[in-house]
């Protein structure tokens, strides 16, 4: 069977892969979007019925598309999110197969480019894209052992509160999917602990503008490093019933049982850190940092909006979090199900050259690896605050698809000038 060639191959189709196509063909670069299963796949069958973006239609989108059907100041369903990439790949036309795993990349020997294996057959590529994001392996910590007769679930597997069986549940994780699963159990009659660790908990709107907005005009998008301990700050936000604020005290209020971070289980008890009280302090205090700096961008610049000072109103704590637990029984609690919401991991195992630190991590300056030929699209702090985000990664692949541009430039005067020697 001969071997398939391309100048450079793209491997995944969300929203970072989908960037990438549009750059590439904007620059006039041969290339080809692999996608094991369909386009946009995790927004469809890796997240909750209810969920909708985090961010308004105006903000999560590319710029050279709306969506359709809804209102700038939207939060569009994770369906129509899925259908707007794919809307989107057949407006740009992206030469996009699906169905195809990727299982091997190596580099060729005393050639440039890479051998790919696929599920399909071999490609040839000069240059690989992994464009396959941050968000790849759901991590469950080794805390509770799998015969404990709970069910244990990442927030990846949960879809709704009818999935569940019947009984109390315990959410691990403060950030927007463990609180907005939490809050959906609760609304649905459950009983519900929810683990709180260290977070940030932005206003999801203050004075007439949306967070987002916020970010953009104070600069906080394109902070290009993040603070030293911060590159990982769970952030609690949410686009649910047309977006609201993340409150862990009216969560309280309304029943839900706050709980620290989640430690350690034992004979049917589970332990955790005495951390409660800290933790929601430190998000008071991002929350306060925020409305600080919008009132002072407000007066610095003579804006005419309007003002909220409720906003700046916090309760008191409630009493899970003045006198928390830190032992719970499962059993008598009726706790009869998990939810890790506790992050991803990378895997790029089927990437088989040197490009990664002791970690695991790509070693890359704004994606563009150690290793000549690769490169990374969609990481956290990629090249800026919002590079793992929908417009974010958008902006990122336009700088690799220029670089790839350039170097193929390069490589085609090569070829041109030995071809002039050989005639000479």
């Amino acid at each position: 069977m001969p071997v398939e060639k391309v100048n450079t191959l793209v491997v995944g189709a969300g929203q970072a892969g989908l960037a990438m196509s549009e750059h590439l063909s904007n620059c006039g670069v041969p290339h080809l979007v692999l996608e094991r299963q369909r386009i946009a796949e995790r927004w469809r069958s890796e997240r909750w019925d209810s969920l909708v973006a985090n961010g308004p239609a105006w903000h999560d989108r590319f710029p050279g598309m709306e969506f359709p059907d809804a209102g700038p100041d939207a939060f569009v369903s994770k369906e129509k999110v899925a259908d707007y990439f794919v809307a989107y790949a057949e407006m740009i036309a992206a030469p996009i197969r699906c169905g195809v795993a990727v299982n091997k990349v190596h580099r060729l020997v005393g050639r440039p480019g890479f051998h790919v294996e696929t599920s399909d057959g071999v490609i040839e590529a000069s240059n690989v894209v992994a464009a396959t994001g941050a968000f790849q392996h759901p991590i469950i910590p080794a805390i509770v052992p799998g015969d404990a007769g709970l069910m244990q679930i990442h927030s990846t597997a949960y879809r709704n509160p009818g999935q569940l069986p019947e009984g109390a549940v315990l959410v691990v994780g403060s950030g927007s999917s463990g609180v907005q699963i939490a809050d959906e159990l609760q609304r649905a009659g459950r009983r519900v602990y929810l683990s709180v660790g260290p977070h940030d908990r932005p206003p999801r709107a203050y004075r007439g503008r949306d967070f987002c907005w916020w970010l953009g005009v104070l600069g906080k998008w394109d902070a290009q490093a993040p603070a030293p301990g911060t590159e990982h700050v769970t952030i609690a936000v949410s686009g649910a019933r047309g977006g609201e604020t993340i409150d862990f005290r009216r969560l309280a209020a309304q029943g839900m049982m706050l709980v620290g971070r989640t430690q350690l289980y034992k004979e049917g008890a589970m332990t955790f850190a005495p951390d409660l009280g800290r933790n929601i302090a430190r998000g008071d205090a991002n929350y306060m940092s925020v409305l600080d700096e919008a009132d002072a961008y407000v007066a610095r610049n003579g804006l005419d909006l309007p003002e909220e000072p409720d906003a700046r109103r916090i309760g008191p704590d409630p009493q899970c979090v003045t006198d928390p637990i830190l032992e719970l029984n499962l059993a008598e609690a009726g706790i009869a199900s998990i939810i890790w919401a506790t992050g991803f991991t990378v895997d790029y195992r089927w990437l088989e050259v040197d490009v990664f630190d002791e970690k695991g991590k790509p070693r890359h300056q704004r994606g563009v690896s150690v290793e000549p030929g690769i490169y990374f699209l969609g990481l956290p702090w990629q090249s800026r605050r919002g590079s793992s985000f929908i417009w974010g990664v958008w902006h990122d692949a336009k700088h690799l698809a220029d670089h790839i541009s350039t170097q193929r430039k390069y490589l085609a005067y090569h070829a041109y000038a030995m071809r002039g020697t050989k005639v000479a």
